[in-house]
């Protein structure tokens, strides 16, 4: 079925429960701006500290926009771009989009105004929803965009004068069922790549796809209407409005939470009696960083109820887990691998029966099948080689939307190629080597960054580590470690270098930088910027006055 049968079931079995609750720790009550001022903010805060809409409030609300848009010409097949910070308006809008019978298109809340401008124009939308944030970058590109494309204003604030405020013209409109017929295979959603080799790519998805990673996180964290979803990371990326379908197939509340202090994290799963918590790596450090240190006591906060905590968008420490389950015993665990193109995560998951494989990114989800190839994308490797990790099943993408040659690069019939390396060992749980596009040649040696990554994220001072190749006149390419260190932490190159050395002596980072690691909204190291920041040309300066 469609994914907005199941809104539509919700508000009719279970009208006057809470569906969505948003949590704005950052609110201040400032005085009232006017647009200008709004466009030389970063953020402006939006609402109360606690809103929340039930289901049938949620319905009522989605069918309204999707009579607005269809009022204006919108029609089934047509585009409408989403550009809004998590908040109560965000999965409404998406859906009345979807019952308009039109195309969802979420973008980064971190995209530029030509990134929005190009995103706009290559996914061809029609209509777009901006929040508070945005009235800047928006209005630098308005004048072209207004040419073709619906501007509607997201926020409590004065509208600016380039855009239709969303709140006053959404209320004219019937809380009725638009009488639009949507089946699995009409189009549903554009999402974008992460845009790590260039401009982002559109990765076009049916209804039958989000239907799918609707029940595969079901079937894997067994969501019921008891449970309560706490959801951090941003909507417009698939993981995390992915597992929030899983609280939309078992009609039980999510909270969305905009703030990831481990203060802010803990109070949410207190208050809301959160059952279940997507986290990111840094996130998890973060709160055991804290209780490690007496910042925050957990018999201050309601954890008792605190059933599954599951992560994604990187490799995993086993010391993490170990740690995490020390204040945390008995609690589930799981860790999931997903794609854009592949509607998200849970095309493979650890399950959360198998903590004891915690390192491995799992088994093939439910209703997925996998295999690791060679370079014709098509043999498999024997067990325990190296090779692409390849996926099939009802979430892989249609295609990259107007990028036929993109497309015939990683599909293989039904089958997708996900550009990550990866090896299987005797029991069938896999395991990440790294992106394909990452690998390191150093010296005619094939290194996995993502590999001495996991090694050395074993050293107890190290918080977070990326490895990238830079240029080396005599070896092509030398791995760099970028390391950061727990805060209050001292550490010197010789002590990680002393670690390094029970590994091969091929694979040891041959330079170590003390520095940030920068990771996106959804968890991913940003090696293009680190690549960016050493880059070949100033090492190699170095070198030759050492």
């Amino acid at each position: 079925m469609p994914i907005i049968d199941l809104l539509e079931r919700n508000a009719k079995l279970y009208p006057n429960d809470v569906a969505l609750v948003e949590l704005n720790p950052d609110v201040r009550e400032k005085k009232r701006r006017t647009w200008k001022e709004f466009s030389l903010v970063e953020e402006p805060p939006t609402g109360a500290y606690r809103r929340e809409i039930t289901w049938s409030v949620f319905d009522e609300k989605a069918n309204r926009v999707a009579n607005l848009l269809l009022s204006r010409g919108i029609r089934k097949g047509d585009k409408v771009g989403i550009l809004l910070m998590n908040c109560l308006e965000w999965l409404p809008i998406y859906f009345g989009v979807l019952k308009a019978g039109a195309l969802a298109v979420p973008m980064n809340f971190r995209y530029t105004a030509q990134e929005i401008k190009y995103c706009a124009e290559l996914a061809e939308i029609n209509a777009l929803f901006f929040g508070p944030a945005f009235i800047g970058r928006v209005e630098e590109i308005a004048d072209e965009m207004l040419k073709k494309t619906l501007l509607f204003f997201v926020g409590n604030e004065f509208c600016p004068p380039f855009a239709e405020h969303y709140d006053e013209e959404v209320a004219f409109y019937s809380s009725a069922k638009p009488l639009v017929d949507i089946t699995d295979d009409d189009l549903a959603a554009i999402y974008f790549s992460s845009g790590t080799t260039g401009f982002p790519k559109a990765i076009l998805h049916a209804h039958r796809a989000l239907t799918h990673a609707a029940t595969v996180e079901q079937k894997h964290h067994g969501q019921t209407r008891d449970d309560v979803f706490l959801c951090i990371p941003p909507l417009y990326h698939t993981g995390a409005k992915m597992h929030w379908f899983g609280s939309l197939v078992s009609a039980s509340k999510a909270v969305l939470l905009r703030g990831t202090t481990p203060a802010s994290i803990l109070e949410a799963i207190s208050n809301e009696r959160c059952t279940i918590v997507w986290l990111l790596v840094p996130w998890a450090q973060d709160v055991l960083e804290k209780l490690d240190n007496g910042t925050l006591k957990l018999e201050n906060y309601h954890v008792e109820q605190f059933r599954l905590m599951h992560i994604g968008a990187q490799p995993v420490p086993q010391s993490l887990i170990k740690h995490w389950q020390e204040y945390f015993p008995g609690q589930l665990y799981d860790t999931n691998y997903g794609l854009s193109e592949s509607i998200g995560p849970g095309a493979v998951h650890l399950g959360v029966e198998n903590i004891r494989k915690v390192g491995a990114i799992g088994v093939p989800g439910y209703g997925w099948q996998t295999k690791i190839v060679k370079e014709d994308g098509v043999t498999e490797v024997e067990r325990g080689e190296v090779g692409e990790l390849a996926l099939k099943g009802n979430g892989v993408m249609l295609c990259y939307y107007r990028n036929e040659q993109a497309t015939k690069e990683v599909m293989r019939g039904d089958w997708l190629l996900t550009g990550d390396m990866a090896k299987q060992d005797e029991e069938g749980f896999i395991y990440l080597v790294d992106r394909k596009k990452d690998v390191i040649v150093s010296g005619g040696e094939n290194l996995y960054p993502v590999e001495i990554e996991n090694f050395m994220r074993k050293f107890p001072k190290i918080k977070d580590v990326a490895v990238i190749g830079l240029a080396d006149k005599r070896l092509g390419e030398m791995a760099t470690a970028i390391v950061e260190i727990f805060e209050g932490m001292e550490c010197t190159e010789e002590e990680i270098n002393h670690f390094c050395l029970e590994m091969p002596r091929y694979k040891r980072p041959r330079k170590i930088i003390f520095a940030h690691v920068p990771r996106n909204a959804t968890g991913k190291i940003e090696k293009p910027a680190l690549r960016k920041t050493y880059g070949a040309d100033k090492l190699i300066d170095e070198q030759n006055k050492s």
